[in-house]
């Protein structure tokens, strides 16, 4: 078991001094009160521990340094059709949001831009943010990672699932499974469930996938469709163990669950903060967006959760037994694999069709 639990919600033990004023940084000199009087950005978030987090990190302060109102706005989904039609009637409920590398591709590409490009690559708290993790239509605000958990009770006296081909191997390691009812993720599982290295998972062998899964399919108790279902499950004991979110386990973890977290070899992906193309607040989305990639201030979201920091210098301040649970902790994104927006860009519409015809033959 990991010490995620008390990590979590303990707040004077998760940052190091440092970090611990980091909310209180000087905000980007170029907004003076002044300047920034009446001004309002309205930015989507994920709602639930992300909107508190950001609330009290990013946008409070935010507002007291420069006079600008920030309001953060829950939406569940990927907001793809929502910035769509924002876009296309000129009707700006938000000014930006927080999306996935995906959801930036879909609004990219074709004959219409619906996002803004920051152009804020020479601003050196922009610029420190590894080139792996960048786009000129999004700037990297945190990592998520889908990963395998477990009950570690149900494996108690015996060895414990550590990768997709254990997960795979019902025989030697059997239990109560859940899967998640999308292909996102669970092709890319069944392929390397089926061995296939992480460097060779892109692009997909379909077939390949579709048949590791076939071996599985009669061994799935659960199909899941959220991650509030993931959590509950893995708190009552009603699976084992499933592939999920990183955030829901160690929800669970934090709540006293007996769960633990296998990092390798999951799949990872960055949410990012992205200006709406047309919106008439776009420079003050900037400023935003260069206050909150500031590394002691992006090192203060984990008291809140184990975030996936984006700025390698924010785990300066934070101490090691916290930084071990974030996704973009060394050791754990170099044993992971890379979403690759791209493929499923190309690919998902058929892709989607297939599973689903799957799920039901």
């Amino acid at each position: 078991m990991t010490n995620a639990s008390k990590l979590i919600t303990s707040r004077r033990r998760l940052l190091l001094g440092a970090g611990a004023g980091a909310v209180a940084l000087a905000a980007p000199s170029v907004w003076s009160p002044s300047r920034a009087a009446g001004k309002r950005i309205v930015v989507r978030d994920d709602g639930g521990i992300y909107t508190k987090a950001y609330g009290a990190v990013f946008y409070r302060p935010f507002t007291a340094a420069t006079g600008i109102e920030v309001v953060g706005v829950q939406a569940n989904a990927e907001p793809v059709a929502q910035i769509k039609t924002m876009v296309d009637t000129k009707n700006y409920t938000w000014d930006m949001a927080k999306i996935s590398w995906p959801a930036i591709e879909i609004l990219t590409t074709g004959g219409k831009q619906y996002l803004e490009k920051h152009g804020l690559e020479s601003e050196p708290v922009v610029k420190s943010i590894p080139a792996e993790f960048a786009s000129p239509y999004g700037v990297a605000t945190n990592v998520y990672t889908t990963v395998l958990a477990y009950r570690t009770d149900a494996f108690k006296g015996r060895k414990a699932p550590q990768s997709w081909a254990d997960f795979w191997n019902v025989a030697e390691f059997p239990g109560r499974r859940a899967v998640r009812k999308h292909p996102f993720d669970t092709i890319e599982q069944a392929l390397m469930g089926a061995g296939v290295p992480t460097a060779q998972v892109y692009p997909c062998d379909l077939d390949k996938a579709f048949a590791s899964l076939d071996k599985i399919k009669s061994q799935v108790a659960v199909w899941w469709t959220s991650g509030a279902q993931v959590e509950q499950m893995l708190t009552s004991g009603e699976i084992d163990l499933l592939p999920t979110w990183v955030s829901r386990p160690q929800a669970a973890q934090a709540a006293g669950a007996p769960v633990e977290i296998v990092w390798n070899q999951g799949i990872w992906g960055g949410d990012n903060w992205s200006i709406l193309s047309g919106t008439p607040n776009a420079n003050a989305c900037r400023e935003f967006i260069k206050f909150a990639s500031d590394p002691k201030r992006q090192a203060a979201l984990v008291e809140y959760f184990p975030a996936g920091l984006t700025q390698p210098e924010a785990f300066n301040y934070v101490k090691p037994e916290v930084a071990k649970n974030c996704p973009t902790y060394p050791d754990n994104i170099k044993a992971g694999l890379k979403i690759n927006a791209k493929y499923w860009l190309d690919n998902q519409a058929a892709v989607i069709e297939r599973f689903n015809s799957w799920i039901l033959a």
